[in-house]
């Protein structure tokens, strides 16, 4: 199989087309073209238009992402507060406190909650409840429930 030779002014050229780039000559060494002078900004343009679709799409879909993330964790720090105040709630009531003292101490440690206390038998049940708090999604509701028995036995 014989081997085709190109003739230099061939080999080092590319034809015109519509992108003013394409017209530069070509590096032998690696097929590229060489870009110097006038053209030099036209490839930075070029070049510089895959920045910009990850300016525009992906840096605010990570934002939106990141946003979720972070509105997780504080609706799973705020469910956290709102057991410890169900369980403080319960127990103030299983001493003898009146119910609006269950109340008074969920809306302390949490604001915008609120307490229903259900006695049965031997037990004291607190069930706290409050919005989630997540900036985008005010419909969640977070609820936590603590029972202590009455009198401490």
């Amino acid at each position: 199989m014989s081997e085709t030779v190109l003739p230099e002014s061939v080999a080092t050229t590319r034809p015109p087309d519509t992108n003013p780039a394409a017209a530069l000559p070509m590096d032998a060494r690696d097929g590229f073209a060489t870009v110097t002078g006038e053209y030099a900004a036209v490839t930075s343009l070029v070049s510089g238009s895959l920045t910009s679709t990850v300016a525009a799409v992906a840096l605010p879909a990570v934002a939106l992402v990141l946003l979720f993330g972070m509105g997780a964790l504080a609706a799973g720090a705020r469910h956290v507060r709102l057991q410890d105040a169900a369980a403080d709630a319960a127990r103030l009531v299983a001493r003898g406190e009146p119910d609006a003292a269950a109340s008074d101490v969920v809306g302390r440690a949490v604001p915008g909650g609120s307490a229903v206390v259900n006695g049965s038998g031997d037990l004291v049940c607190v069930t706290a409840s409050a919005p989630a708090g997540i900036a985008l999604v005010q419909l969640v509701q977070l609820s936590a429930t603590s029972c202590a028995l009455v009198g401490g036995r």
